[in-house]
């Protein structure tokens, strides 16, 4: 009798359980979450750079980056997401040249001397052009015979002495740079 008082209580609480369903209840979607990409999921040159390293040694946040290969030139771009300008530009050439030809052909004129930066570099500004500010500049050759070049176009209105100063902080980033990654 026990059992069947047992097998008669469990059915009624079945039943009862998909007598009415509950209505469902409203749940607000989740808050979007901000990921930070790394500059490196660009690839291309952008393999090279990272936004931390270049937030530590130029001071300012970038958090878009966009590669392009043409050839056997490697190019990123870094920017922040909401301006055009600052922007950082590395550029790598697999070309295999020596010091001789790279002081002559690559070298501008003007440039100074970089010492502590692959086989030789160089490091200059240049004025400012319609719609954007000076622009500072660091070249060198890598010890693989490889040309590389970083440089900081700054926003319109800025002055070039500010443009002369990052080229320290550049050529602290590029020794950092290693161009054998690509």
């Amino acid at each position: 009798m026990r059992g069947r008082i047992v097998v008669a209580g469990l059915a009624g609480l079945l039943v009862s359980g998909c007598a009415a369903e509950a209505e469902p209840v409203a749940v607000p979607p989740p808050a979007p979450i901000a990921v930070d990409v790394a500059a490196a999921s660009s690839g291309g040159a952008c393999r090279l750079l990272d936004f931390t390293l270049i937030e530590q040694l130029i001071k300012v946040r970038f958090d878009v980056a966009a590669a392009s290969e043409r050839g056997d030139t490697y190019t990123c771009v870094v920017r922040a997401e909401r301006a055009t300008l600052p922007e950082l530009t590395l550029s790598v050439t697999d070309a295999k040249i020596d010091k001789t030809t790279f002081g002559a052909d690559v070298v501008p004129d003007k440039a100074a001397k970089v010492t502590g930066l692959g086989q030789q570099a160089y490091r200059r500004t240049t004025a400012a052009a319609s719609g954007q500010g000076p622009v500072a500049e660091v070249g060198w050759l890598a010890t693989e015979g490889r040309l590389a070049t970083l440089s900081w176009t700054t926003a319109r209105g800025a002055e070039r002495s500010a443009a002369e100063k990052l080229t320290g902080d550049l050529i602290a980033l590029a020794k950092k740079v290693d161009t054998r990654a690509l």
